[in-house]
């Protein structure tokens, strides 16, 4: 517990059998109550190395729903166990859990009900190894998006996320898309609900284990990105209707 609050670590799992393990024994466990896997159909043993470590609240999809998919189901469980601060750690080890209790106090001093993890704020991301080309990439989309959203975020693109229990009940996630471009919608969810985010510096590591989409995939990510920015635009400016953002 922080304060009261009940904080769940929620880690969306697929091939991470090689990384769990580091990533789990760096979880403060002073500070967090559950811990919750939800394993997208891996084909390597993740689940059993997740049992190994005792985790308990261990989610199995019968067929792979993707990343957005995955996440729906870690968060639909950390509201059914009480979650008040809901913070998705991937367990490839591409983000360090040390960061946990920055985010955690961040939410449960209710300075801000929404913290990101940025790769770009300092010089994380290319000292890491992200790929130039993702880097570039990244910076282009976030400036657009900005741009667009009428917001100062140094990156959207950040899998290292912490919200409070209030946000997640507010925003219809179920009705977003299965795909990477969720992680997107539901900012702009928040956005549109009137949220603010913090962000603070995450280093970040890329390395074979660590999971990464291909440049085709990326590209299908970019054009999602842009077309959620472009729709909150036509709203915000009041050209048209805000609606809940549907599966793409």
């Amino acid at each position: 517990m922080y304060k009261g609050k009940k904080v769940i670590v929620v880690l969306p799992a697929y091939r991470a059998a090689l990384t769990l393990e580091q990533t789990y024994r760096e979880i403060p466990f002073d500070l967090v109550d559950e811990v919750v896997l939800v394993d997208d159909r891996s084909p390597d043993n993740t689940v059993e190395v997740a049992r190994q470590l005792g985790i308990k609240h261990i989610v199995i999809h019968e067929v792979n729903r993707g990343y957005g998919g995955n996440q729906k189901s870690c968060y639909d469980k950390a509201l059914e166990l009480g979650g008040d601060i809901v913070v998705m750690l991937h367990p490839d080890y591409q983000y360090t859990p040390k960061l946990l209790v920055s985010m955690i106090a961040l939410i449960g001093n209710e300075v801000y009900p929404v913290v990101f993890g940025s790769r770009i704020l300092g010089k994380g991301a290319l000292k890491g190894g992200m790929p130039m080309y993702k880097y570039i990439a990244n910076r282009l989309l976030t400036l657009t998006q900005n741009i667009l959203m009428g917001q100062k975020l140094s990156e959207y693109h950040t899998g290292y996320r912490a919200y409070s229990g209030e946000v997640l009940r507010s925003v219809d996630y179920n009705r977003l898309s299965d795909d990477f471009v969720f992680d997107n919608q539901i900012v702009g969810q928040i956005f549109w609900k009137g949220y603010e985010v913090a962000e603070i510096t995450c280093p970040t590591k890329y390395f074979d284990e660590a999971s990464s989409i291909n440049f085709s995939r990326s590209v299908t990510y970019g054009l999602g990105v842009l077309h959620v920015s472009w729709r909150y635009f036509l709203a915000r400016t009041g050209i048209m209707g805000w609606e809940l953002l549907g599966k793409r």
